[in-house]
């Protein structure tokens, strides 16, 4: 079941992970424990990781089916995606996110945690409406954009709920480059390989000094923030 959720494929020691669905590649619990074990198997074997989506569709963020279910689901599915998206955001290999098409809410978070970040061109969605359709933005998301958003963006993405296209998510600071949808993957594979040829340790321990008190922030505050919200 995993494989068919996230595809696997090393090629000149590049790991190019593929969300596929079948529908928006929301992130689930199998999706995340499939990304998860994927992300374990590069660390391995890979010297540097794309993440991609199918076609028109990154990453939907979290399924709200279960978020909807009841607090118990929702906290241990917010758990499982919390510990997926600080294992991206500090993967001591370089990591290129190739995002095929929307990334919304948890999608735009995974977009987030790239070292370099790719989008196709096209009429798709980018960022965080959480107060949109009635939530507050969680702290791990908060602090996630403050760490990688433009400063003077910072209110606009996450109080004030823009989505954003492509090209104004390029100006914003979720993304680096927008390229035509047929080159976003040759784009990705290329930086990752030119990434991945650097020195290993070096790259993992200034991402570390990079990230470190980020990630430390969200960790130590997540369970009362999660509680917090589930108490509204």
């Amino acid at each position: 079941m995993s494989e068919d959720l996230v595809r696997y494929e090393l090629t000149d020691k590049v790991a190019v992970l593929t969300m596929d669905d079948g529908k928006a590649n929301a992130l689930s619990m199998p999706m995340i424990e499939a990304l998860l074990a994927a992300l374990a198997r590069a660390e391995q074997e890979a010297s540097a990781v794309v993440l991609a989506g199918r076609a028109e569709r990154f990453c939907a963020g979290f399924d709200l089916r279960v978020m909807m279910s009841g607090p118990d689901n929702a906290i241990a599915l917010l758990k499982a995606g919390a510990e997926l998206l600080l294992r991206l955001f500090e993967l001591p290999l370089p990591l290129v996110i190739a995002a095929t098409g929307h990334a919304l809410a948890g999608g735009a978070l995974v977009v987030l945690t790239g070292d370099v970040r790719y989008a196709a061109d096209g009429a798709y969605k980018h960022g965080l409406n959480e107060v949109a359709i009635g939530l507050p933005v969680p702290l791990l998301a908060m602090e996630l954009a403050r760490a990688r958003l433009s400063p003077t963006e910072l209110t606009r993405a996450t109080l004030l709920a823009q989505i954003y296209t492509p090209a104004e998510a390029v100006r914003a600071g979720y993304l680096d480059q927008v390229v035509p949808a047929d080159a976003l993957a040759t784009t990705a594979f290329a930086e990752a390989k030119r990434l991945g040829a650097l020195s290993r340790p070096a790259y993992a321990g200034t991402k570390l000094r990079l990230r470190s008190a980020t990630a430390a922030l969200i960790r130590g505050s997540f369970e009362a923030d999660v509680a917090r919200a589930l108490a509204r």
